[in-house]
């Protein structure tokens, strides 16, 4: 007997040990269940099989009917381990020729690509006549005859006139290889590094493929209705099928996972999300409500993949503990669980009984300066910063690092007694050195997106977070919080993913019809993703420097929504926007922008707060004009000039924000009004006349 049926979102999260699979509760937003499985990479159908496994256990421990599911997506790290490792299909790259012979030669040939110390990515070049469809087919002929797995075609100028790309990619399919093409990775011009990340798009194509063709086909077994979602290195989910074209846009979903957890489920708008594992720890910015993204580099080379900017630290929970005399030399970076170890916060108190310690070397070329306890029946105990925390009661409540604090003050009492030292103060030596390695790469951050730090809060997630975050933050005097559910903020994120795409171009002086077409192409590829086409939300960047102009989509997908939160009362909304400014709550000033959008103001800064007391984005300087679709147009010039800033190097636009209902369109980087003028114009299409909308404008430096 299935329970009520609800509408669920399945998050699942691959991880390197472990594959999460949870689900929430789609109108609520609170965690249903959450099962863990063995991630299976030794499996003969690889880490589909752990996926499979967890969503049958899902479904069949909680009695939740498949019908329900409205959502589901999983994280993956098989992009991102193929090309660590070097596990990648051989590649030949077909080149077509055009005028330019001599030009498209040399760009689309590159060196081969380090992957790790030992293996390097190298591809066959084979090349064609773009015109002369015989020549092209023997081209492919000739990279299949020479054992190739997979193929990539580029051409100059493919982003302009992808149809020679996209037909030698469909003889290469017919021919039993997988293919991709300069285009399908990206539509920004640079013949290089567009061919070379083609080429490794086309290096993880069949493992790829072979994975998600599985798992997308148990999911329907499980007669779930949604189709299934793939995380994006952006934050975003896409389509399963995408996978056939586009894989490495999945490289770092593992990470990215846990940073829409932090933007969708902690509501997270200003500050620095830290993951904390066993291993590693991983840092990223979120400022006014985006994380912050950087062009990717493979083996140091340049791609045309952006990627979730995130810096991975070596520390975590599970960090061990290094000797150097009668004190702490460090603090990892080696793990408990890389060494084989259990947790001396998280054994029994009596197993150190007879314990001696034992230094090792948890791999081989490690110094042997990890500090173990060897009990009496062989048993080996990691001393770790998980266990420092407890033995010093530094874990909060609640926390999923929270162990026996009598066990973690015992291990260390052994340790003292071995080398002289007070046990107290080696623990509080092992959280300090731990707490400054975390605290300099959020210092970093900081620096490198020139974050207010009297507006930074630090959010931890992940198994590890209580260990680590709460004593980093107070050394730090940053305001911090552990989130909820943290130890599976990752699938958490995966759930409650958007989906999303990205569409850009080169365009010298775009126009405003320009930047409309963009626009459009990107809600069109949302909405053939699955996305409701009246939930999505989109941001314009142009950037003049580089003549690049990039619309960023996003939307719920249609089954998800049909389960609609209800909206939360005004003290809720009003509390929520508090916490963002740091402001009393009765002191914040109301502003009705929409049905469903609300703004509160205090000392210049505005928070905008949806109907679910979510803090969508925190604006300073703004001003808001309101009125309604109809009366919106004349308006729009005047509020751009008002916020216009002039300076020593010219004038400066603001970023423009237009509000309806609950959606937000973001404009940034505008070259003038009328440009601001006509995207406003272009949202609002279709609009009743006098629904009420608000257009804020965000004035910047000159």
């Amino acid at each position: 007997m299935h329970a009520k049926t609800r509408t669920i979102r399945v998050g699942i999260d691959v991880g390197g040990t472990f594959t999460d699979v949870i689900a929430i509760d789609a109108a609520t937003r609170q965690l249903v269940a959450a099962i863990k499985v063995p991630t299976t990479h030794d499996a003969p159908e690889g880490v589909a099989a752990g996926i499979v496994d967890g969503i049958e256990r899902l479904l069949a421990q909680t009695q939740l009917d498949p019908a329900g599911v409205g959502f589901i997506a999983h994280s993956t790290t098989q992009a991102t381990n193929a090309l660590l490792e070097g596990d990648v299909a051989r590649v030949g790259v077909v080149g077509l020729l055009g005028d330019w012979e001599w030009f498209a030669r040399a760009g689309i040939r590159f060196a081969p690509v380090p992957l790790s110390p030992e293996r390097s990515f190298a591809c066959g070049f084979s090349f064609a006549r773009a015109n002369d469809s015989r020549a092209v087919r023997a081209a492919v002929d000739a990279a299949v005859a020479d054992g190739v797995q997979a193929i990539a075609v580029s051409r100059p100028f493919g982003v302009d006139r992808p149809a020679g790309e996209t037909w030698a990619v469909e003889y290469a399919r017919s021919c039993g290889v997988e293919a991709t093409s300069g285009h399908d990775v990206s539509s920004t011009y640079g013949l290089r590094a567009r061919t070379r990340t083609a080429a490794l798009n086309a290096a993880i194509l069949p493992r790829m493929i072979r994975t998600s063709r599985m798992t997308a086909s148990a999911v329907e077994r499980a007669a779930i209705p949604a189709p299934l979602m793939i995380m994006r290195s952006d934050g975003g989910v896409m389509d399963v099928r995408e996978i056939e074209r586009r894989p490495i846009l999945t490289l770092l979903s593992g990470p990215a996972a846990g940073i829409a957890g932090a933007l969708l489920y902690e509501n997270l708008t200003d500050g620095i999300f830290v993951e904390v594992g066993g291993t590693s720890a991983d840092c990223s910015a979120i400022r006014n409500g985006r994380p912050q993204m950087r062009p990717a580099r493979i083996g140091g080379h340049r791609t045309m993949l952006r990627t979730l900017d995130v810096r991975t630290l070596g520390i975590a929970g599970g960090s061990m503990v290094r000797l150097a005399g009668a004190g702490v030399a460090d603090v990892g970076p080696r793990s408990a669980h890389i060494a084989g170890c259990a947790y001396a916060c998280f054994s029994d108190e009596r197993e150190f009984d007879g314990a001696v310690v034992d230094t090792i070397a948890p791999a081989a070329g490690d110094p042997a300066d990890y500090a173990t306890l060897r009990t009496p029946g062989g048993k080996r105990i990691a001393l770790t910063t998980s266990c420092a925390a407890n033995a010093l009661d530094a874990v909060p409540d609640g926390a999923f690092a929270r162990g026996n604090p009598a066990s973690a003050q015992r291990a260390f009492a052994v340790l003292g007694e071995t080398i002289g030292a007070d046990p107290t103060v080696l623990a509080r030596a092992v959280l300090d050195r731990a707490a400054a390695k975390l605290r300099a790469g959020i210092e970093e951050l900081v620096r490198d997106y020139e974050l207010d730090p009297s507006q930074v809060t630090i959010v931890g997630g992940g198994g590890g977070a209580g260990a680590i975050v709460p004593s980093t933050a107070r050394a730090m005097s940053l305001p911090f919080r552990i989130a909820r559910d943290a130890h599976v903020i990752a699938p958490v994120g995966v759930a409650l993913a958007l989906v999303r795409d990205v569409v850009e171009r080169t365009i010298v002086a775009p126009t405003p019809s320009d930047v409309s077409r963009l626009r459009r192409e990107a809600i069109d590829r949302v909405v053939a993703a699955g996305a409701a086409p009246d939930r999505v939300e989109v941001i314009v960047e142009i950037d003049a420097r580089s003549n690049r102009v990039r619309a960023t989509a996003s939307g719920a997908t249609a089954l998800a929504e049909t389960a609609t939160s209800t909206r939360v009362e005004e003290p809720e909304r009003r509390a929520a926007a508090a916490q963002s400014l740091r402001a009393p709550a009765e002191a914040l000033e109301t502003l009705e922008l929409s049905a469903r959008l609300t703004a509160y103001r205090s000392n210049g800064a505005l928070a905008l707060v949806d109907d679910r007391a979510v803090v969508r984005a925190t604006l300073f300087g703004a001003r808001v004009t309101r009125a309604t679709a109809g009366t919106l147009e004349p308006l729009v010039a005047r509020a751009v000039e008002r916020s216009t800033r002039f300076g020593d190097v010219g004038r400066a636009l603001p970023a423009v924000y237009l509000i309806r209902g609950e959606r937000i369109a973001a404009y940034d980087g505008l070259a003038g009004a009328q440009q601001a003028e006509a995207l406003v114009m272009e949202e609002l299409t279709g609009c009743d006349p006098a629904e009420p909308v608000a257009l804020i404008a965000v004035p910047r430096r000159a």
